[in-house]
């Protein structure tokens, strides 16, 4: 299993009941994941196998019932959040990869990816340098000016890669990611994915059931009766 580093992320033990009493039900009941920097892994399993549970409560969307969530050595979970803005917590710490990409239709694809920052506080200019600089690397710069209904589907995801990215987060959760896309698309994406977490040194959690890109990570968690099994995937070269 891959050690734990400095912006990697770290589950224990993580649980989450619905209700209680005799109607209650374990999604989650021991939950355990260590996703290094610069890794990319999958979580794969079919509908009700807990995926989304899962992703809502790493994303501080939803909480846990019991457990141990840390980003680096830092708990942002044990037993009750530990961090008191957990809106800052996933406007700067992690970043949201949708199957849909949600660009917003009125600002062009510059704005979009640069808004983030601007909420968190960066100056205009900044965050617009910022934009401009994961488009280059996405191979979308030519298109900044477009507004998002200009754009092919793999574009619209690659913007929403660097809208994910711009804040440098330790964590990015992608959630099927590729599955409006045909097998090249997929492919593409999750190259950049891989390539993206390198340069940044991001963990990356792909929840994902799409058969074309499952050869491609080097590691995959199920969840079966609510906790978690590893093994080893096959990692193949994306693209």
């Amino acid at each position: 299993m891959a050690e734990p580093a400095s912006r990697g992320i770290r589950i224990e033990a993580l649980r989450k009941r619905y209700g209680a009493g005799d109607t209650a039900v374990d999604a989650l009941k021991d939950v355990n994941m260590v996703v290094g920097a610069g890794e990319v892994v999958g979580r794969v399993g079919p509908s009700g196998s807990g995926k989304s549970t899962l992703l809502k409560c790493l994303g501080a969307i939803m909480e846990p019932s019991g457990g141990r969530m840390l980003l680096g050595e830092a708990p942002i979970y044990a037993d009750g959040w530990r961090i008191p803005d957990l809106r800052a917590l996933r406007r700067d710490s992690i970043g949201f990869v949708f199957q849909a990409p949600y660009l917003i239709p009125f600002l062009d694809v510059t704005d979009n990816v640069a808004l983030l920052p601007m909420l968190a506080g960066v100056a205009n200019a900044e965050a617009r340098r910022r934009a401009l600089e994961l488009l280059a690397a996405l191979d979308v710069a030519h298109r900044a000016r477009a507004m998002p209904s200009q754009l092919s589907g793999g574009e619209q995801q690659r913007v929403a890669i660097a809208r994910a990215l711009v804040n440098r987060p330790p964590v990015i959760l992608a959630d099927e990611p590729t599955a409006p896309l045909d097998s090249e698309r997929a492919l593409t994406v999750i190259r950049i994915l891989n390539d993206m977490a390198r340069q940044f040194q991001t963990a990356v959690i792909v929840v994902t059931h799409d058969e074309k890109i499952i050869p491609t990570f080097r590691r995959i968690y199920h969840i079966r009766d609510g906790r978690t099994v590893e093994e080893a995937g096959e990692g193949r070269t994306p693209g």
